[in-house]
């Protein structure tokens, strides 16, 4: 009964998730519809509108942390949802370049902090060892929706010359900004505030039973078993805030700073491509509904990948190495982008699928934080923790979104070319921050082994 409960949420977050990549990533879907031309915008305006939304999103992680600490997540994560449906609905109204940027903004401001936000509030019911599973599946949803968003997308942009809208692009902002809304009252309905708060209150939890998800005595194996895991985690309950001393010694525990800077730039040698996945295809002479329908294999080979070294690295205990791994992959991918003449035999097809492999590659982000609450510590680091590493993937993302300008398309080799530079960084940060590590783990080692059964 525990157990099934347990994943009853995962399967929620799941739906969370989905719901979070919906409104984000279906930018990618109205690019193949024409959208930059109908909002007499270039491809270096859509940088500056993806580097607005970063920037927001990145300064909004660790407010919306602390809110979420003093709320408590099963309040403030609906609140973000139904907030952000509603401004991601509101861009079938795109009129040009300002209207783009505003809302870029408003969605970074709103959607910031949701991931950790998640993060946070699962770590009250899963062990340590039990999150890296449950966080794969998670991102498995998140990139899901790309597959389903496709072919939602298909339908949908079919619309155009159809209703007052016109542009089948507009349609799609307002049709998933709707299906986000209805999640965000679900996740209302539905969220208990922690394993022990499960009962029905009031309105909010109409989704849960009256008398709760679990007994008294299910109650208690639930929270010993992961407090048993993390003494920690009974350090701090979940509707207490951190005070100034708290954040400030949460964000000078330098054993995470690795973590961070590694976040800097992991990402970006697949970013921009990813990003542009359904320009390049427009560019390569697919059809936006060719194009759509393109970008699928790249998605399912992402999960497939993102499923299967998640498991791998619990089952080798190895975690940084998967990044490592990741930045291998990329690396031959982007010296036959840069080195293939554009009017190669076949180079259409070839071109998509660099593409697609690039866009498929090992995903370490959701063993990458989860090793950031591993590490943590404590309820107030993991907290801050798990902001700034998302921060810093943010901070990655404004960078990245400048990689690809006008002046290098269709092909964006000297783009390309600064994606390797960022590569050959990437593997050396990678295999410094695991010597770090490793390092610090053998001092501790020989402390504790020094110590008596006493001591």
């Amino acid at each position: 009964m525990v157990t099934s409960r347990g994943e009853d949420l995962g399967q929620t977050a799941c739906i969370m998730f989905f719901a979070l990549q919906l409104d984000r990533g279906n930018i990618t879907q109205a690019l193949s519809d024409n959208m930059l031309v109908d909002l007499g915008m270039v491809t270096n305006d859509y940088n500056n509108g993806m580097t607005v939304f970063y920037c927001a999103f990145l300064l909004a992680e660790l407010p919306s942390q602390l809110i979420s600490k003093r709320l408590g997540p099963d309040i403030w994560i609906p609140i973000q949802m139904v907030s952000w449906s509603i401004v991601a609905a509101s861009q079938a109204a795109l009129s040009g370049k300002t209207s783009w940027y505003i809302c870029r903004a408003l969605l970074g401001l709103i959607e910031g902090g949701f991931i950790p936000d998640t993060i946070l509030y699962l770590s009250y019911f899963y062990k340590n060892a039990e999150l890296p599973k449950r966080l794969s599946w998670f991102w498995t949803s998140y990139q899901s929706t790309q597959i389903v968003g496709a072919f939602l997308a298909y339908g949908i942009l079919h619309l155009r010359g159809h209703g007052p809208l016109k542009a089948g692009w507009r349609y799609l902002f307002l049709i998933e900004g709707i299906i986000t809304f209805l999640i965000g009252i679900f996740t209302w309905l539905y969220l208990p505030a922690s394993p022990t708060q499960t009962a029905r209150q009031g309105f909010k939890g109409l989704l849960r039973p009256k008398n709760g998800w679990f007994t008294e005595r299910e109650e208690t194996i639930m929270v010993t078993r992961v407090l048993r895991d993390d003494p920690n985690k009974a350090t701090m309950h979940n509707r207490q805030g951190l005070s100034f001393k708290l954040l400030w010694e949460a964000l000078t525990d330098y054993d995470m700073w690795p973590i961070y800077i590694l976040g800097l730039s992991w990402t970006i040698p697949t970013t921009p491509p990813q990003a542009y996945i359904t320009l390049t295809c427009k560019a390569l002479g697919f059809s936006t509904f060719e194009t759509n329908l393109l970008t699928i294999p790249a998605y399912v080979l992402f999960i497939l990948q993102l499923l299967f070294w998640t498991w791998a690295s619990e089952k080798m205990n190895q975690r940084l190495l998967v990044g490592l791994l990741a930045q291998i992959w990329a690396l031959p991918l982007l010296i036959a982008l840069v080195a293939l003449p554009p009017h190669f035999n076949n180079s259409n097809w070839a071109k998509w699928t660099l593409s697609t492999l690039l866009v498929g590659y090992p995903y370490a982000h959701a063993i990458i934080v989860a090793m950031t609450s591993r590490n943590a510590g404590s309820v107030r680091t993991r907290t801050v923790g798990s902001s700034l590493y998302n921060m810093a993937v943010q901070a990655s993302n404004v960078f990245a979104s400048q990689v690809y300008r006008t002046d290098d398309k269709p092909y964006y080799y000297k783009g390309n070319k600064a994606l390797l530079g960022v590569v050959a960084w990437n593997i050396i940060a990678f295999i410094v921050a695991k010597a770090y590590y490793v390092h610090k783990n053998n001092k501790r080692d020989r402390v504790w082994n020094s110590m008596t059964r006493e001591e």
